[in-house]
């Protein structure tokens, strides 16, 4: 099987960002427990004080989809309801080729 990439635009309600990104650590320690999660990298917009991205690569579709489906994802999505402004945009993709793939 072939990576999957995903690139996550998570909207915060305004002023909330940095709080949203202290919550979504809990994220990055979850991810970095994942041994088919090749990278989960948080990002801040540089436009917009509003909204952070997360780049995400893993193995296969199967590590893509037990990390969007565990338990502790899903708990980590429910404490930050009163801080995100709606539900994240994701977009996934087939990585081609390129430095660091």
């Amino acid at each position: 099987m072939s990576k999957v990439a995903a690139i996550a635009k998570i909207p915060a309600h305004p002023g909330k960002r940095d709080e949203l990104v202290a919550g979504l650590q809990a994220a990055l320690d979850n991810a970095a427990g994942e041994a088919d999660t090749l990278m989960y990298i948080l990002h801040e917009d540089a436009t917009d004080p509003d909204v952070v991205w997360f780049y995400e690569l893993y193995t296969d579709q199967d590590a893509f989809v037990a990390h969007g489906t565990s338990d502790a994802f899903k708990a980590i999505g429910a404490s930050l309801r009163n801080l995100a402004g709606g539900r994240p945009e994701i977009t996934v993709l087939k990585p081609l080729g390129g430095k660091g793939l």
